[in-house]
């Protein structure tokens, strides 16, 4: 196990095995988003992707209270925009941890709201806590939640993005998951067994398959049946031609558990 930078850092970076956890340190403000925290995500995000032995990322937040309560409304901290620019680091993230080809896990241990649900809608799977309390209350404040929309609109019906969005009202951890927002709903008491139980059932597949899997699934996002089909059957015949491959069917053959070598 090792951690970096320190523990009085905004954002914890700790290898624990082979997963990558990033962890929002800002408990005493709700694990709230400013300029730090994003950069202190992304730069986990690189420091994972560039690790050859780590097969997933967990992003999580300090304490019991909240995952991320949203953008920091402290004058000059999560809700400062430089207008020169086309484009802000918060939406650099959501396209950062989209091209990501490592399964990203979202552990919710708190309140999710406003900007933390784009952080939850990023990742690939997300297990909560059935205390946390979801929602997009940004019209409350006179805003609307814009670049979270991009996500959330693949994930969840249209008629319940539409309700959360334009009543800003919280809603519970059973009605995400019903919604597919989350995966898995636990008690807090049993939060890191089940996220522990998932990561289990990722790092020991494939790294190649997943890999160029995450990539086929995001580039085949925006294509028709024809296209995809396509796209999809040259990928299955690059994929037979990797170590990986070649090692899981002789893993298969000879009854024993493959040694991927992520190749």
């Amino acid at each position: 196990m090792s951690e970096s930078p320190g523990s009085d850092a905004e954002v914890l970076h700790e290898v624990r095995g082979r997963s990558f956890w990033i962890t929002i340190n800002r408990p005493e403000k709700r694990n709230a988003i400013h300029a730090g925290v994003i950069a202190g995500i992304r730069a986990g995000l690189r420091q994972a992707q560039a690790d050859p032995e780590i097969r997933a990322i967990v992003l999580t937040g300090a304490g019991d209270k909240a995952f991320c309560a949203g953008g920091d409304l402290q004058p000059g901290k999560g809700f400062a925009f430089d207008l020169s620019r086309p484009n802000v680091d918060y939406a650099d993230l959501l396209r950062e941890a989209q091209n990501a080809t490592l399964p990203l896990v979202v552990r919710v241990n708190g309140a999710c709201m406003a900007g933390g649900m784009g952080l939850l809608c990023m990742a690939d799977l997300a297990v909560a806590a059935d205390h946390a309390l979801f929602g997009l209350p940004e019209v409350k404040i006179g805003v609307f939640p814009m670049q979270v929309l991009s996500l959330l609109k693949d994930i969840v019906p249209r008629r319940v993005v539409r309700e959360w969005a334009i009543t800003g009202e919280p809603f519970s951890a059973e009605e995400a998951r019903a919604a597919g927002l989350v995966n898995h709903v636990v008690p807090g008491s049993e939060l890191d067994a089940k996220t522990q139980w998932l990561l289990d059932r990722i790092v020991d597949k494939s790294p190649t398959a997943i890999r160029r899997g995450k990539y086929a699934m995001r580039a085949i996002g925006a294509m028709s049946f024809d296209e995809a089909i396509a796209y999809t059957e040259s990928q299955i015949a690059l994929l037979a031609m990797t170590e990986d491959s070649r090692e899981g069917m002789a893993a298969f053959n000879e009854k024993r558990k493959p040694v991927w070598t992520g190749r």
